[in-house]
């Protein structure tokens, strides 16, 4: 069997690259906090496997126990298994010395540790079963500049990045028959572009840019994004570690 954990599979990007994995054959596991209905409606209809776990990416206690649950189904007969960690968020959007301190706790258990430990349980299975396994994190261009008004996101992003590429130099040396990579999807037609046009320009320089890319129609939809990242993960050169932007895949 072929498998395919993806976080925030509810929406946007991973809702779309669920839908494009069933057609390659993936049995698709969404962990979000809601489920999309449509989603599972739509597996049933074409007789793909799927099934939703719900999840807090916020809080560890869940993600420990939601995805000791999920490893210990899927490697039993997996053959090859994705995981994909494409749930985020960009909240809070605001200058420092402005900060919620819940959001930024929230931030950095979503965006950064979260997928630290996904990615910790899926190896450690991964290495015991000898399952052909592919992890993608994914990441933002915000990781590689400060922007004004999105210092926790630009900084868990960043981390992410680094995260990615020490594990992909530790798993090279171990001679694993696991990849690890991070993908940048670049701008989308997403909710949480609207969150950040929902903005103010005191706590978001940029506003006005972000306001023009929706205008201007500069915003790409997630099913071209996520055919990008899918054609990747089926490729056989994946570059262990690696930092993959669309820009370079379209």
């Amino acid at each position: 069997m072929k498998y395919a954990v993806i976080t925030g599979a509810s929406r946007g990007l991973g809702a779309t690259v669920a839908q494009q994995l069933f057609a390659e054959g993936f049995q698709v596991i969404s962990v979000a906090r809601n489920e999309n209905i449509e989603l599972k409606q739509a597996a049933a209809e074409a007789g793909k496997g799927y099934s939703h776990y719900t999840c807090n990416l916020g809080s560890e206690e869940q993600v420990q126990k939601v995805f000791s649950a999920i490893t210990e189904t899927i490697f039993m007969d997996a053959e090859q298994v994705f995981v994909i960690n494409n749930a985020g968020v960009i909240e809070p959007i605001e200058v420092a010395g402005e900060l919620d301190s819940s959001l930024v706790m929230n931030n950095v258990q979503v965006n950064l540790t979260a997928p630290i430990l996904i990615c910790n349980l899926i190896l450690q299975k991964a290495k015991k079963t000898a399952v052909e396994t592919v992890i993608a994190n994914v990441t933002s261009g915000a990781a590689e500049r400060p922007i004004h008004g999105w210092s926790i996101y630009c900084s868990t992003k960043a981390a992410i990045n680094m995260f990615t590429m020490t594990a992909g130099i530790e798993l090279e040396k171990a001679e694993s028959n696991s990849k690890i990579i991070a993908f940048s999807p670049g701008i989308m037609d997403t909710d949480m572009q609207a969150t950040i046009r929902s903005s103010s320009e005191e706590a978001f320089a940029d506003l006005e840019t972000f306001k023009n890319y929706k205008e201007s129609g500069s915003l790409r939809s997630p099913e071209t994004v996520a055919g990008a990242l899918v054609k990747l993960l089926l490729g056989s050169q994946l570059e262990n570690g690696k930092v993959y932007k669309v820009n370079d895949l379209l």
